[in-house]
């Protein structure tokens, strides 16, 4: 994996938590590639390289909000489980909502975790820290067209 560095996709439609996650990362001196979407639609743009968008490179990692306005989180999940190319990818859930019929509709679309943003407080240490291990531990799936 050192010759293909993790892209990681932040979806996520509040400015303030997308830019705490890439401070935190830079503090963790996490380099990987970012790309940020705003919402479901615009993150399956940049995964399927359509609407002008450039396809993201594999291997990637995905960091999904819930609450989230034209496609919510659940619905982008739902969504990239149905396409036979994206239903390989790793998806960690990172939202304010603590309800538990969104936790049960995630895992039940496969996702690698939950986390909680309130949980990720001092600067999403432990969100970074997840990363930063996952991306040197973890095989990816190999590349698909």
């Amino acid at each position: 994996m050192a010759s293909r560095p993790l892209h990681i996709l932040l979806v996520e439609d509040d400015d303030v938590d997308a830019e705490m996650v890439l401070r935190a990362c830079r503090r963790r001196a996490i380099d990987n590639p970012f790309t940020i979407a705003r919402n479901g639609v615009e993150a399956l743009d940049y995964l399927r390289g359509s609407s002008g968008q450039p396809r993201l490179p594999q291997p990637y990692l995905i960091l999904l909000d819930i609450n989230m306005p034209r496609m919510n989180g659940l619905e982008f999940l739902q969504e990239v489980r149905r396409d036979e190319t994206l239903k390989r990818s790793i998806i960690f859930v990172l939202t304010t909502s603590n309800n538990d019929e969104d936790k049960l509709a995630a895992y039940n679309e496969q996702i690698a975790g939950y986390l909680l943003k309130s949980n990720a407080a001092d600067d999403f240490r432990h969100v970074t820290g997840l990363l930063d291990s996952y991306r040197f531990v973890v095989e990816f799936p190999p590349e698909t067209n």
